[in-house]
Formats: structure tokens, C-alpha cells, sequence
């Protein structure tokens, strides 16, 4: 396959996850953050582990800056960044431990669990720990984002990294890869 068709298909790919992530949120955004979270989280792993490192982390950039054009999930800005950089954590640790074909089990749930701590641990840190203390919110604000981005997010990373490590490999046998 050419550069130029490569790049046409990543470019593809990344714009399908994203399209389908941002339809994900909207859909289920009634059922919480627990089932959204969770589908969200099922995009990022199977666009990383199915399309590579780049279509996961544009994605994983991506998704919650049109979540938040779109009314979906928290109404912060500065959040936002916050969300994208532990998307991308996400999908890296998936990328890095998990990105090859055919790893026997232990190493898949070694990488599963590693991505879905990371991203924890990020987003707590960013947003419960960083932001929550710097902006100018007031006590219930404060509350909901500590409740949004504390152990819920480790939930729904494991609930949706599962998902993209079931899905990966037989969307991956399907494309011929």
C-alpha cells in the first residue's frame, strides 16, 4: 500500500472512531456516566488496538473537545484538556503493552490494567487534585467533579478496555490484519 493510501485510511479510520465515539456519547448519555464512560472508553481502546498509536490519540484528543461543542459531559473548559490528555495516556499504555497481534493473555490484562490506572490516576490528578483547586469554583462544583473524576473513571476504563480487547481482535481478522 502506497504513503498516500495509508494515510487516506488512517485518516479514515480515525474519523469513523471519532464519529462513532461522539454518537456513543450522545446515545447514552441519558443511561450516565457509567455507560458512557464505558463506551467511550471501548472506542479509545479498539481504535488504538485496531487502527495503531496515531488514530487512537487523535481520537482520544479529539473526543472530548466535540463532547464538550456538543453539550456532552462536563461544561469546563479547562477540563477539557484535562479529559484529552487522559484519553491519550489511555491509548498509549493500551498501544505500548497491548499494540501487537496475537499476546497471550496475562500480557493483554497486564496492559488493560496498566492503561485504565493510568488514566485514573491522570484525570484525578489533573482535574480532582490541579484544576479543582485553581479554578474559581464553588463547593458543589467541586463535589461533582471530585464524585465524576475519582474512582468512576477506573470503572469505566476497565468496563471499556475489556470491550476493546474482545472487539480488537475479530474486527482486526475482519479487515485482514
Amino acid at each position: 500500500m502506497t504513503a498516500v493510501k495509508q494515510r487516506i485510511l488512517w485518516i479514515t479510520e480515525a474519523a469513523a472512531m471519532a464519529a462513532l465515539l461522539i454518537a456513543l456519547q450522545a446515545l447514552t448519555r441519558p443511561a450516565g456516566q457509567y455507560v458512557t464512560g464505558s463506551c467511550v472508553n471501548a472506542v479509545l481502546a479498539a481504535a488504538v488496538l485496531i487502527s495503531g498509536l496515531w488514530s487512537g490519540a487523535a481520537v482520544a484528543v479529539l473526543s472530548p473537545f466535540f463532547a464538550f461543542l456538543l453539550g456532552i459531559g462536563p461544561q469546563l473548559l479547562p477540563i477539557v484538556p484535562a479529559i484529552a490528555a487522559g484519553n491519550v495516556v489511555y491509548v498509549f499504555l493500551l498501544h505500548l503493552l497491548a499494540g501487537a497481534k496475537d499476546l497471550p493473555l496475562w500480557r493483554r490484562g497486564l496492559a488493560w490494567l496498566a492503561a485504565a490506572l493510568g488514566k485514573f490516576a491522570v484525570l484525578y490528578l489533573m482535574v480532582v487534585q490541579l484544576l479543582c483547586g485553581v479554578l474559581p469554583l464553588k463547593q458543589p462544583q467541586i463535589d461533582l467533579f471530585t464524585a465524576m473524576f475519582s474512582y468512576p473513571q477506573l470503572v469505566t476504563a476497565l468496563i471499556g478496555g475489556a470491550l476493546g480487547l474482545l472487539l480488537a481482535p475479530a474486527v482486526r481478522r475482519a479487515l485482514k490484519r
